[in-house]
Parts: C-alpha cells; structure tokens; sequence
C-alpha cells in the first residue's frame, strides 16, 4: 500500500512539473483575485482588513476548484484510471495520494503566497498569522471535498459545473470557520474553538471522503 502511495503521488506531481502553466494557474488566479479588491474597494485600512478574510478564503476555494477538472479525468481518458482499479492496491489508499498531489500543488502554494495577501489587505501580523494557519486546515478539505466531486462527475458533460453545484455548498463550514478565526482573533476573541472545528472536520473528511470517491470511480468506470 505505501509503494501505491507514493508511485501516484510522484506520478501526479510529475506530471505537474512537465505542464507549468496548467499547475500554476490556481495561484496566479489567487493572487489576481485578491489583488482586484484593494483596488476596486478602496485604499481604506479598517475596511480592507475588515473584508479580507472572507475575500481570501472565497479565492482559496474558487482557486481550488479549477484544477479539480483534471484531478480525474485525464487519467479516465488515457486508461490510466482502469489500471489503478485492476492493480490490486486498495483504491481508497490511491484516492488519498492523488489528494495529496492535488493539495501539494494547489494548497501549498496558496499557503505559502497567504502571508503575502495580508500586508496587502494591511493585516496585522497575529491575523496573517491565523489567516495563514487556518488555510493549512482547510485546504486539504477542498481537496478531499473536490476529489468527491471530480469522481462523482467523471466522464459528464459539462461537469465543470456539476462539480461546482456539488462541492460549493459542502465547502461552506470550511470557509465559515477560517474566515471567522480571522474576525475573532482581530475582534480579541481566542480562535482556538473556530481550530477545534476545522481540525474536526479534517479528521471526519480524511475518514469518509476517499472512500466515497473511491466508491464513485468505480460506478464511473
């Protein structure tokens, strides 16, 4: 199982590395979001920090759901889906190493580009600070979420879509958490109840998400 594992993780971020543009599109669409509001909303500190948490998070999701087209399907459409079904490994554990891909080319860099996006909207450093842990809970959940969806509209028409109508309402409480972490910590409130949560819905997703993508790649296939 961990020779599976890591074969599709390395696979995956492989490929990433042979198609650049393709695996930096979610960050470059972060970045200009972001930096499309300062400058729409107006230079004003208090409203800007007021905003930017739901501003980033908002953008961390839409980012996300961009590359969640591909999470699955160039892999159904080459055959290699079929074979990762056939191989023996147990499909949970090679829906959670392509998780893992999708999060360290998305997720992380999304993290790592964070602490940037809170001098812009002119966040103080205790709140860029929460901003930035709060993503590194939550990001794996948009993957996980995603990879849901992705399997559960593989091979439609017009899935891109479907794919947003499935993992939008179920990526809510991520995005009402983390951005509320933000809100109490400014407020002087302790964000450690608002952690709690995402912790535990990280755990409950790690649990039951791969094994209902899992289950819905093979209704796919």
């Amino acid at each position: 199982m961990n020779s599976g594992f890591v074969a599709v993780t390395r696979r995956d971020l492989r490929l990433a590395r042979r198609r650049p543009v393709e695996a930096l599109l979610p960050v470059v669409f972060f970045l200009v979001a972001c930096s499309l509001f300062p400058l729409g909303v107006g230079p004003e500190s208090e409203v800007l920090r007021q905003i930017a948490p739901g501003i980033v998070w908002v953008c961390a999701l839409l980012s996300a759901m961009l590359s969640l087209g591909s999470l699955y399907g160039s892999d159904y459409a080459d055959g290699s889906l079929e074979q990762m079904l056939v191989s023996g490994q147990p499909m949970v554990v090679l829906v959670l190493a392509k998780a893992l891909a999708h999060w360290l080319m998305t997720g992380v860099p999304l993290i790592l580009v964070a602490p940037l996006l809170g001098l812009l909207f002119d966040m103080r450093a205790d709140s860029i600070a929460t901003l930035t842990l709060g993503l590194l809970l939550g990001t794996p959940l948009l993957s996980l979420i995603g990879g849901v969806g992705a399997a559960l509209t593989l091979g439609l028409r017009n899935g891109a879509v479907l794919i947003l109508l499935l993992v939008l309402p179920l990526c809510i409480p991520v995005l009402i958490f983390g951005a509320g972490a933000v809100t109490a910590v400014d407020s002087g409130i302790s964000s450690a109840g608002h952690f709690y949560l995402l912790g535990a819905l990280l755990l409950l997703t790690l649990a039951g998400a791969p094994v209902a993508t899992a289950a819905a790649l093979r209704i796919s296939i």
